[in-house]
């Protein structure tokens, strides 16, 4: 029988979450993002695979504040698929929507397309000097300016780990595979793994009371479920 596909998936459990900003750290030094200088923020051309947005509830003194991470949602439906003219990004059989980036020629389509603003342009080019080019990760494409970027659940460590357990002829265990935000946060605050799967950590933590989708109106079938934060 064929083996099963899997439908790789997270869960963010905001309540977790304190704002440190280590899983955005984490993602730009895995994922070669370009560094948002001061200039670069100015401009109003910095970005980020994925980002801490606050919101601040109540009044002084009883103000609270609210952290909420937000990354590429891996759509099932995804808006910014039919809309790319050269088709630089699809979905593939396990769930992920790639972004090919030797395709991309640009158009922004996609990320106006993007109800999430979860996709960016690069305008930038990512060649550091020396010495600091050998802190580049070369597992992952170092992309030119021009193209679309997102989040890619760290595709790079999951064909890795795929790898991995198929030269030792077995199945991939469940938590074997963390993108480089699961694996930095203190706080536990993200859950990666099968969603195919219902005996995963992630598939189970999908069916607990408080979940929700962002924009889960939108029918976009995200595989990035939220839980929701607990008030006491």
């Amino acid at each position: 029988m064929p083996e099963r596909p899997h439908r790789w998936g997270m869960t963010v459990d905001i309540d977790r979450c304190t704002g440190c900003q280590a899983c955005t750290v984490a993602c730009w030094a895995e994922n070669n993002i370009t560094i948002n200088t001061q200039d670069i923020v100015n401009e109003r051309r910095g970005y980020y695979w994925i980002r801490i947005e606050r919101y601040w509830e109540g009044e002084s003194p009883a103000l609270k504040v609210r952290f909420f991470p937000v990354l590429w949602q891996q759509c099932a439906n995804a808006p910014c698929e039919p809309v790319c003219p050269v088709y630089a990004t699809h979905r593939s059989v396990d769930g992920i929507n790639i972004q090919v980036y030797n395709r991309c020629v640009g158009t922004r389509y996609c990320a106006n397309n993007c109800p999430y603003n979860a996709r960016f342009f690069n305008f930038w080019e990512r060649w550091p000097p020396e010495p600091m080019n050998n802190y580049l990760n070369p597992d992952v494409t170092v992309r030119s300016k021009g193209i679309m970027e997102k989040c890619s659940f760290c595709v790079q460590r999951i064909r890795r780990t795929e790898r991995q357990a198929a030269r030792e002829g077995r199945e991939l265990r469940d938590g074997e595979v963390q993108p480089a935000c699961v694996q930095t946060c203190p706080t536990g605050v993200f859950t990666f793994g099968d969603l195919a799967d219902p005996n995963s950590q992630v598939s189970q933590l999908a069916q607990d009371p408080r979940h929700y989708r962002l924009l889960g109106h939108l029918g976009t079938d995200t595989s990035v479920i939220y839980l929701k934060r607990i008030d006491p």
